[in-house]
């Protein structure tokens, strides 16, 4: 949706954008900067210096919803030196809260909702200039979704955004409220966008979305497995990786591409389990068991013994007993993960686990985290082993946050290396010594 005021609505005004939650919140930020940059509104470093601050927030768990609130009150003293200062609340705790915000909190000046990202430009012209405090939260759940891909300064790994919402209803999540029922881009925009980045520079792309597995172009060109194909085979991208496959859904299809054009898919793929109980499993709507969950990693590993995996775990969800939760602690030994990422069960606004009885003491749920993230971390070692001393490729992503003369990249298992070399080497794929494996990161030599 393009603005309808012209291409000078910033007037020059600077904005900062906080960014909290997932790869989705991420990529929505930089459309964001994208937006506003080409309506010349300018990037701030720091919050002390915007004309405009937005929250872009997350409201998947509790504890980052009060993070957002916190965050709006360190900047009342900056909002009493600069009067015209503007700030508003983005991503999924704008979605869930809308007039509310503005009802709560006097701070805050505007709420935008994740279906209105596009007319943004023209929400801070009404905002400013028209002095109106409103929120923004429609969603448009029948239309299509088609949008091109905004990225400013193209790095060495972009994401593309292939499916919005979703449609599973998993007990727990608060998405399908947020984010709106499921919608999937055209395929040929798909493509299309990958072939700008590409010719743009870009190496690798992350194709986003709720539940990529159920992607579905609306003109009936195909389902993910033939969007996969497409972007391997019809475009020059070299590697491509996909964020979040629903276990109900991954399937031989998806895996026969994987393993046909493993040269850019890679050895990794992030399969959220969530527990390792059959009977939380049904209690969240998960739609499999924990024995058709172990059914597909031990395709996966059969197919590829190479293949590094990694899950998200809810510990303390409504009804886990202590068997429960040994069960997910049997999962993890028996597929030992490369990564968990691991959270507290938090009640969701809307969602079906709020009707659930038998709650989780709230100790119990922090005893049940430490534990896991403890055995978790007593597998990390041998899990991690396997990697000292080989010799893998590397695509060069830049220089280290920690050290300007150490360079960064990852593996085909999606393993970060860190290694000395010089600029030049990034957007390369390198063939990389491994000295040195720990649990978060592998240490590598360039092969002279």
């Amino acid at each position: 949706m393009n603005s309808l005021l012209g291409p000078n609505i910033g007037r020059g005004d600077t904005v900062f954008i906080s960014t909290y939650g997932c790869q989705m919140n991420e990529h929505d930020t930089e459309r964001m900067y994208s937006l506003l940059e080409n309506h010349n509104f300018i990037q701030a470093s720091h919050a002390e210096d915007a004309d405009v601050i937005i929250i872009n927030s997350c409201s998947v768990r509790e504890k980052p919803v009060h993070k957002v609130m916190s965050e709006i009150g360190t900047y009342r003293p900056l909002k009493q030196k600069k009067p015209k200062l503007k700030i508003g609340v983005a991503g999924c705790v704008g979605q869930q809260e809308g007039k509310q915000l503005l009802k709560k909190n006097p701070l805050i000046d505007f709420v935008l909702g994740t279906g209105a990202i596009d007319i943004l430009p023209d929400i801070l012209h009404q905002v400013r200039d028209e002095r109106k405090r409103s929120a923004w939260t429609q969603i448009d759940h029948r239309g299509p979704y088609s949008i091109n891909t905004l990225i400013r300064n193209p790095r060495v790994s972009s994401f593309v955004n292939i499916t919005l919402g979703c449609d599973n209803f998993c007990s727990f999540c608060i998405v399908p409220f947020t984010r709106g029922r499921e919608k999937s881009r055209p395929f040929s925009e798909l493509l299309g966008d990958v072939r700008q980045l590409v010719g743009r520079g870009v190496k690798e792309v992350t194709l986003l979305g709720q539940n990529v597995n159920s992607y579905k172009s609306p003109d009936g060109s195909g389902g993910f497995p033939d969007l996969l194909r497409a972007v391997c085979a019809e475009t020059d991208i070299q590697r491509v990786r996909y964020t979040t496959s629903h276990p109900k859904d991954f399937n031989n299809e998806v895996l026969n591409v994987m393993i046909k054009y493993q040269n850019k898919l890679g050895d990794f793929l992030h399969l959220p389990a969530q527990s390792g109980s059959s009977k939380i499993l049904e209690s969240m709507n998960r739609g499999y068991t924990r024995e058709e969950y172990l059914e597909k990693v031990q395709a996966v590993k059969a197919a590829n013994g190479e293949m590094a995996l990694s899950t998200d775990i809810i510990v303390g969800f409504p009804g886990e007993t202590e068997e429960d939760f040994d069960q997910t602690l049997s999962l993890l030994a028996e597929i030992k993960y490369e990564n968990v990422y691991a959270f507290k069960y938090s009640p969701r606004p809307f969602t079906k686990a709020l009707k659930l009885s038998d709650p989780v003491p709230e100790e119990v749920k922090d005893r049940r985290l430490q534990k896991l993230i403890e055995f978790q971390d007593s597998l990390a070692p041998e899990i991690c082993a396997k990697y000292e001393g080989r010799v893998l490729d590397v695509l060069v992503e830049g220089p280290s946050r920690t050290n300007s003369k150490v360079l960064t990249g990852r593996t085909t298992h999606n393993k970060v290396v860190n290694f000395l070399g010089a600029s030049d080497l990034v957007g390369k794929i390198l063939p990389l010594k491994i000295k040195h494996a720990a649990p978060f990161a592998l240490k590598g030599e360039v092969i002279a």
